[in-house]
């Protein structure tokens, strides 16, 4: 087993059998002590959040693979917290992948002009590039395609994965009563065929949920899905 690559939240290890195991951390993005999924800094330690951000990913994970949603997920083992899971390539040097239901956050940051705190969105889909250097910056579908970083039929693809996968997210919250106000997704090209798959991981940790008006901290959120 190999270290390949050291990230904010997750190490990253390479097997001689070709796979990849992602070890969870219990770092979290932020800043200010405080949790941020779109930060750009590791903004603290939750002790217990990289288990419990597995133990839902997993959870997540194998729903979508019975719908016959696209993933990187093999298995993941809890106690060591970790996930096997298939090689894919990223786009360009990465993207994230928001679906918002609230304006809230950066779109609140970004639109307030025109969007009030909290109103509902119809599953807005956006991406922005992984650069922290630039601050993560939003991109356009035309631009993607410009700039060599995916074609506009595979922006396509991954606008459509975002919206199905976002929404079983959230149809599993609300079983709890629980409101999904937006998630980040990561996507990458698998196997040689390409096929675009939902890679990393799906916990509380990139996502923003709300109880009765109430923001749910990622560690609460996961016990109250897998209780």
């Amino acid at each position: 087993m190999k270290l390949v690559y050291t990230g904010k939240t997750k190490d990253v290890y390479s097997l001689e059998n070709g796979n990849y195991l992602l070890k969870f951390k219990d770092d979290v993005t932020g800043e200010d002590g405080k949790f941020d999924p779109g930060a750009n800094t590791v903004g603290l330690k939750i002790e217990g959040i990289g288990k419990s951000g597995l133990k839902l990913t997993k959870m997540f994970f194998e729903k979508l693979m019975e719908q016959g949603i696209p993933t990187h997920y093999i298995d993941a083992d809890i106690d060591e917290a970790t996930m096997t899971v298939k090689p894919a390539s990223a786009f360009g040097n990465g993207l994230e992948v928001i679906c918002r239901y609230r304006a809230v956050g950066s779109f609140l940051r970004r639109y307030g002009m025109y969007a009030k705190e909290g109103q509902s969105l119809d599953a807005f889909v956006e991406v922005t590039l992984k650069d922290d250097e630039r601050q993560d910056p939003p991109i356009s579908e035309d631009a993607l395609a410009m700039l060599g970083i995916l074609t506009k039929e595979e922006y396509a693809t991954l606008k459509n994965l975002t919206i199905k996968i976002s929404n079983v997210v959230k149809e599993e919250l609300a079983k709890k009563n629980i409101e999904l106000y937006d998630i980040k997704l990561e996507f990458g090209r698998v196997g040689q065929d390409k096929q675009i798959v939902l890679i990393d991981e799906i916990s509380g940790g990139n996502m923003r949920a709300y109880k009765d008006g109430k923001y749910i901290e990622p560690l609460e959120l996961e016990k109250l899905m897998l209780q």
